[in-house]
């Protein structure tokens, strides 16, 4: 079996089984929305604001309808360069404990395999990955050179490089871009568009 993770940065999730689900890989400071709660519970998203002028923090929602307002909520109150953005996969299923699936038919982080969460969270065991995703050059100047963004045809390719990456396929090019900043270098990504040495391929 492999060593507990201990990651030193706030884990950012929506529910206590969310955080439960954590907890079997990791030791860290998991912190719950309670759901919605944090659109009513403005105490809650106050310590969310301390805590990020502390320490990065991970954002770690469902890829549901639902987990997409409470990110975007939890985005728009705290600066972009104290979050990371983590996200999981789309796979249809129903979690052990429920009796129906989701609205979306969608597994949440609690459904998730321990080992796709464990291989998500790993490169945060130290201040290593927070560097790296500081000085990752990756910019919306790429995503539009490359027409991930401002073309006709951009948003089906957001979602095949998304999918590529065994990312959400409907992310927005903001939610994209600050997933690849952590996930792979920029040469990675000049190779995955099809760039070589920041020239577009022909």
């Amino acid at each position: 079996m492999q060593k507990k993770l201990s990651i030193p940065y706030p884990i950012i999730v929506e529910g206590k089984y969310d955080r439960i689900r954590l907890l079997e890989i990791c030791s860290a400071q998991i912190i719950t929305t309670d759901g919605f709660g944090i659109f009513k519970k403005s105490e809650r998203l106050s310590l969310l604001k301390e805590l990020s002028k502390r320490t990065p923090i991970i954002l770690l929602t469902d890829s549901d309808g639902a987990g997409k307002l409470i990110r975007s909520h939890i985005t728009s109150a705290i600066p972009a360069d104290r979050l990371i953005q983590l996200y999981i996969p789309k796979i249809e299923g129903k979690e052990k404990r429920k009796d129906a699936p989701s609205a979306e038919g969608t597994l949440g982080v609690e459904g998730m395999e321990k080992e796709l969460l464990y291989k998500l969270l790993s490169p945060f065991e130290n201040e290593e990955a927070v560097k790296r995703q500081a000085e990752n050059k990756l910019s919306k100047t790429d995503f539009y050179i490359d027409g991930l963004s401002g073309g006709e045809n951009s948003a089906q390719k957001r979602a095949e490089l998304a999918a590529s990456l065994n990312l959400p396929n409907d992310m927005t090019a903001n939610a994209l871009l600050s997933a690849l900043k952590i996930l792979i270098s920029y040469e990675e990504y000049l190779a995955l568009v099809g760039r070589n040495n920041g020239e577009k391929k022909k």
